[in-house]
């Protein structure tokens, strides 16, 4: 399936009565967390719960919602969503990148997050597809023939869903987020909703727009721009660079065992231990019997280690989302999935079974629809690096509006951007794949000036 598949990462059985897309005031209550263990004082409302999407197969997706700090009634709606194919958005998104905590060392405690997005949005985390996290099905086969297509259509049938338990969000601002694979999901969904409204008398889910990181586009363009990095940057050898451009042919779903060999070569021989998704910062010294895996990443040249950054902060929300009473708290995992939660699962990953080449015709069916559309890039990145996404975007042979500047955060400069009819594209500086993780500050710069339409703000 396209690209070579690399280690980013960066699965249940019946529903119990949580799982049903109800529209009752009840159903909130039912969802709603007193306290999760460890958590310190908040002012905010939490719920989490199942929402079932495909009821034949016993297909349900797993969320956590989290309000906003103040003012939540009139403050919009974001979804967020992380990629692999296959990983948590709770992993990941809600417990170290965007969400308003973030796990201790031993997987006992939480401690606030400074930089939250739910101080200017309300926010809701999706497991998905079914089998991510604690989303689930009960028809096994459904692990083995998951893509992009289904997903965006249970992402829909999910949003539907979840308005009609949670009404009071019906016709607020909407909008999509995410990174990394959900550089697929995120469009795919925006059009699942565009395709839905069009259809609709009277829409109810009123996207405005999506905003993604270190997306993965276009398959041969990134392709190009990642190999481009890696020479750029001194991971590879000048010997390397030339022969990966020459035995592969990235317009195809599969590569030459030459190909293959070129880029398995740099990966081993030239990379070094390094965190690919953060080049310049320390890897995660922990063993654990997670420590090395032979999954690829879909659609990106890469292999995965296990670790995001702290650099071992996976390692601790895969403890702390396994205690009993910590699933108790979310009203995850009632029906006892044999297996542990993980950030990641290695079936789907395995068994994509469709994805979208390119999401560049996306991209300009919406563009055109008038959604509000930024892409940004972390420029430590070398699994979806900023110049994949920069090869990408030029394809879509847009006209610039502001022409590329600095912009700025805290006094300093937080990254470029150029921005042009129908899209803002920006970088952040010093900051890896997980954007918000590694420069939380310049994330949430980039996010508000998002949500208020705002080009980002000069020095």
């Amino acid at each position: 399936m396209i690209l070579l598949m690399m280690m980013i990462c960066l699965v249940g059985i019946s529903s119990s009565s949580s799982s049903s897309g109800g529209a009752t005031q009840d159903q909130q209550v039912v969802d709603q967390i007193s306290a999760l263990p460890g958590q310190p004082p908040v002012t905010f409302s939490q719920f989490s719960g199942y929402i079932t999407v495909n009821k034949t197969h016993g297909r349900a997706l797993f969320y956590w919602f989290i309000e906003a700090t103040t003012h939540s009634e009139k403050k919009p709606l974001v979804l967020w969503l992380n990629g692999g194919p296959g990983c948590s958005s709770i992993a990941y998104g809600a417990s170290e990148e965007i969400g308003p905590f973030r796990i201790n060392k031993t997987g006992s405690s939480l401690y606030l997050n400074k930089y939250s997005w739910n101080k200017e949005a309300n926010i809701l985390f999706l497991e998905s597809p079914a089998g991510v996290g604690f989303s689930y099905t009960n028809t096994s086969s459904d692990l083995l023939d998951s893509g992009d297509e289904r997903t965006a259509q249970d992402a829909l049938i999910f949003m539907i869903r979840w308005i009609s338990r949670f009404p009071q969000y019906k016709y607020r601002d909407f909008y999509i987020s995410g990174e990394s694979y959900a550089g697929h999901y995120v469009p795919q969904l925006a059009k699942k909703i565009h395709d839905y409204n069009k259809a609709s008398s009277k829409p109810f889910i009123n996207l405005k727009g999506f905003i993604v990181g270190n997306a993965v586009t276009d398959n041969y363009h990134d392709n190009i721009g990642t190999v481009t990095f890696w020479w750029s940057h001194s991971m590879i050898s000048d010997r390397t660079y030339h022969s990966i451009l020459s035995l592969c042919n990235f317009t195809l779903p599969n590569y030459s065992s030459s190909c293959n060999d070129a880029i398995n070569y740099a990966i081993n021989q030239e990379f070094g231990n390094i965190d690919q998704y953060s080049i310049y910062t320390p890897t995660c010294t922990v063993v654990s019997n997670n420590e090395t895996q032979s999954v690829r990443l879909k659609n990106t040249l890469l292999h995965r280690r296990r670790y995001g950054y702290d650099p071992c902060t996976e390692n601790y929300a895969e403890k702390y989302y396994n205690r009993p009473e910590v699933q108790r708290a979310m009203h995850a995992n009632s029906t006892g999935i044999p297996y542990k939660w993980t950030a990641c699962s290695d079936v789907l990953i395995k068994n994509w079974t469709d994805s979208q080449f390119s999401m560049l015709p996306t991209y300009r069916e919406l563009i055109a629809a008038g959604l509000r559309i930024w892409v940004f890039s972390g420029d430590t990145d070398s699994v979806v690096p900023v110049t994949a996404t920069r090869f990408s975007l030029n394809h879509l042979n847009l006209t610039v509006k502001t022409r590329w500047y600095p912009w700025n955060s805290g006094g300093q400069v937080g990254g470029w951007t150029e921005v042009y009819e129908g899209l803002t594209f920006a970088t952040v500086r010093g900051a890896g794949h997980e954007v918000p993780l590694f420069q939380p500050k310049r994330g949430f710069t980039l996010f508000r000036s998002f949500l208020a339409g705002e080009e980002l703000p000069k020095s």
